[in-house]
């Protein structure tokens, strides 16, 4: 998911601060959407695609730190960028121990924030992406079979053909032909790939 293509949900009880900064964040080309408190969003994430959050960290009924720690018990990965006044450094020093990505001390220059939003939702792509590759694996080992699995750990563990032979009883060719089909099954260009595709998703040598 490119930062073009992305939802920002900037969260600020002031309606003031919240409309300057949806407007900032779509003159800069990034899809926004506005909450005018943590409960509204929320409430608004099941039809919201978050790839990044901006949240005020002083709000009444639910502070930026509750939001944190409500998305964590909710298991939602998300950037959280916390905006504090002067005085609530200490408190958007607590946020980033609870899992903020960043905090910016009003005011700030409007590039500052557009920089550490590109940067959170570069991060956020890169580890949709991890995810998503990670799963596509697992759907193509499902696919396996058991021989092919332990042909598999083998290659993982740099055993040539005639050293799997041997641990597996079975014979070299046979061998080969396993590896031709898990090769084919995994859609593995090359045994480099097929190894990083494995160790991807945590196959190791069971020895």
């Amino acid at each position: 998911m490119s930062s073009e293509k992305a939802k920002v949900c900037v969260i600020d009880d002031d309606d003031a601060l919240r409309d300057s900064l949806t407007f900032l964040l779509r003159m800069a080309q990034i899809d926004v959407v506005g909450f005018a408190s943590a409960a509204a969003f929320l409430d608004g994430l099941s039809g919201t695609h978050a790839s990044c959050v901006i949240t005020d960290v002083r709000m009444p009924e639910m502070s930026g730190i509750d939001l944190l720690r409500r998305l964590k018990e909710l298991k939602i990965d998300v950037p959280v960028i916390v905006i504090t006044g002067h005085g609530d450094v200490p408190m958007a020093v607590e946020a980033m121990k609870v899992g903020a990505s960043d905090f910016l001390e009003k005011p700030f220059d409007d590039e500052v924030l557009l920089a550490s939003v590109r940067a959170a939702l570069k991060r956020q792509d890169g580890e949709s992406k991890r995810n998503s590759d990670r799963a596509d694996i697992e759907i193509k080992l499902a696919t396996l079979s058991n021989r092919e699995r332990d042909v598999l750990g083998g290659l993982v563990a740099g055993r040539a053909n005639k050293q799997i032979a041997y641990d597996l009883g079975i014979s070299p060719r046979t061998v080969e032909i396993y590896r031709a089909n898990l090769m084919n099954k995994m859609h593995a260009g090359s045994l480099s790939e097929l190894v990083r595709m494995a160790l991807m998703v945590g196959i190791v040598d069971a020895d």
